[in-house]
């Protein structure tokens, strides 16, 4: 158990420490500025610490604490000594945002044992390393959140096997720690994106050959709210689930794709 998780933590929301990974940009950069917001000090997480610095510099203007660490989530030993420096230099981390996540994506007959490998590293060894780590934390205060970040590519997605499998074992793993650390306060949950406007979703239209313009308005005639997502959509959900409210609401997977959703 890490040197600090036997110390119990002030309750307060603005005594929370929250750790977001993959927080340099997208989802995870609104993720960790809208907790900031809530009153969190963020740990923002990603595999290039300096490129954390504009997360960290908005949350800052802002009147909020912030932490950049670089790790490789897919590292055990990496990790570790990230999860410890932020209990270290900020608190221990009672909020988890298991945002992370790469692609590569293909068609199954294409796809290489290193394009599987990697995705399944990064978005589900990733959530298990950085969920152990924190978990002793959470567990010694008797309270705590972890939200991971899946997607409604776990129902299936051409030229996303690798994706839409890491997807979907993220939802399971959810509904298993749900399980197992309930009894200790802590919830787990997860928010399934659907097409959200930020670099990934840029990157497939130009691999797809279009324009992100085309792209996003192809998409948003399929969804029923007629638009795409945007970052703050998802940092809203977080929100509600790293929160006191949401105290009775654990194992769940939340579709926030403009429309209904298996």
């Amino acid at each position: 158990m890490p040197e600090n998780a036997d110390q119990s933590a002030d309750r307060s929301v603005a005594q929370k420490v929250a750790i977001v990974t993959g927080a340099a940009r997208g989802l995870g950069a609104a993720t960790a500025r809208r907790l900031a917001q809530d009153g969190y000090a963020v740990a923002v997480l990603d595999l290039d610490e300096a490129a954390c610095a504009d997360t960290v510099a908005a949350v800052e203007k802002e009147g909020g604490r912030a932490l950049a660490v670089g790790v490789d989530v897919a590292d055990a030993d990496q990790v570790t000594a990230a999860v410890r420096r932020v209990a270290d230099e900020l608190g221990a981390p009672l909020v988890l945002v298991n945002n992370a996540g790469i692609t590569r994506d293909n068609l199954l007959f294409k796809m290489t044992e290193q394009d599987w490998d990697s995705v399944l590293g990064v978005h589900l060894r990733g959530a298990f390393l950085m969920s152990r780590a924190c978990q002793a934390y959470m567990t010694a205060a008797k309270w705590g959140r972890i939200v991971n970040l899946s997607s409604t590519a776990a129902l299936g997605n051409r030229g996303q096997a690798n994706y839409s499998a890491a997807k979907a074992g993220l939802q399971g793993f959810t509904k298993t720690l749900a399980i197992e650390l309930g009894k200790f306060g802590v919830t787990a949950n997860a928010i399934a994106p659907g097409f959200i406007a930020t670099e990934m979703t840029a990157k497939t239209a130009d691999r797809l050959g279009l324009s992100f313009d085309d792209f996003k308005a192809r998409a948003a005639a399929n969804i029923p709210v007629a638009r795409v997502g945007a970052p703050d959509d998802i940092a809203n959900a977080v929100s509600f689930f790293a929160g006191e409210a949401a105290g009775f609401v654990s194992g769940q997977v939340l579709y926030v794709a403009g429309g209904p959703r298996a």
